[in-house]
């Protein structure tokens, strides 16, 4: 993974408020609920109207569930929350890059905004593999700036997976 503040130097620099900072520290605080199950630490917060709608952290080993990122449990709490699939005028701050299935589910959802915290080089599907929020397929558009706390998120991610490849040495290690 790659570390979003020395990308894109061309880029306009994003203004992000109080609001969005204190956000995203809560969706980092949820990544790190995830972590403490073994999950990818990944953590997603819908707020309208600085209401939190809902909340996720990945969940796809612990609930045997393919679909279970933290975007997708936050989607499906915020539409029970409101008893409705659309969550017009909503944002949603995810500390990851979301990959295809998740930018599709926003999408569909009709989130107004998307505000990401670092990259996802490998499987990203708004800025790193594909751009589809700028395709002209969808029928909606979710405005979406990245960056946010980016160092703080690749770090929560990186060490992550230090401690997983360290785990494994160790456990390979005791096996000989």
């Amino acid at each position: 993974m790659i570390n979003n503040e020395s990308e894109s130097v061309s880029e306009p620099a994003v203004e992000f408020s109080t609001d969005d900072i204190q956000w995203m520290e809560y969706a980092m605080q949820l990544a790190a609920k995830g972590e403490a199950l073994g999950e990818v630490p990944v953590g997603a917060v819908i707020v309208k109207d600085g209401v939190i709608l809902g909340e996720g952290f990945n969940q796809p080993i612990s609930s045997c569930d393919p679909t279970a990122h933290a975007e997708i449990i936050a989607l499906r709490q915020a539409a029970n929350q409101i008893k409705n699939y659309r969550l017009i005028d909503s944002t949603i701050y995810v500390t990851l890059e979301p990959c295809t299935m998740c930018v599709g589910a926003l999408v569909h959802a009709r989130i107004a905004r998307l505000v990401f915290g670092t990259t996802e080089p490998k499987a990203g599907a708004v800025v790193s593999k594909a751009q589809l929020l700028t395709s002209d397929f969808f029928n909606h558009r979710v405005d979406y700036s990245r960056g946010l706390l980016a160092g703080q998120c690749q770090h929560q991610l990186s060490n992550f997976f230090a401690q997983r490849r360290a785990q494994k040495r160790k456990e390979k290690s005791s096996e000989n």
